[in-house]
């Protein structure tokens, strides 16, 4: 029932920038955070940011802060993350997830780890290179 789809993705040369959108489904988006991941082959899965339900609260991994922003548009069910300034090491699988715990009262919370959510996008595929 609930649908999480990425788009956005795609071939970019180094310096350039992406948007990626995820359209969510199935769940009312103002009773979660979101989150972005990331998976390049032989690798683990590293969180690249979280948002709050409502916008209030974002974090970013040490490795993208300041180059990607994650923001939201609860109308349009959509989460996005804005990607600038990429490098090659950037290249990998981009997921995106809805937290497993409802929300409501406080927009405080963005979930932090793996287990902190309990559905997935497909992943999309991003690719830094000249």
């Amino acid at each position: 029932q609930v649908q999480l789809v990425e788009s956005g993705g795609g071939l970019v040369q180094p310096g350039g920038s992406l948007r990626l959108s995820c359209l969510v489904s199935g769940l009312t988006l103002d009773d979660y955070g979101i989150g972005w991941f990331r998976q390049a082959p032989g690798k683990e899965r590293e969180q690249v940011s979280c948002i709050s339900r409502r916008g209030g609260r974002i974090m970013h991994a040490d490795s993208v802060k300041g180059r990607f922003t994650i923001s939201r548009d609860n109308v349009k069910n959509t989460v996005y993350l804005q990607m600038n300034s990429l490098k090659p090491e950037d290249t990998a699988v981009y997921y995106c997830a809805s937290a497993s715990q409802r929300e409501s009262g406080t927009d405080s919370y963005c979930p932090w780890g793996f287990n902190r959510y309990g559905n997935w996008g497909q992943g999309i595929q991003v690719t830094v290179s000249s």
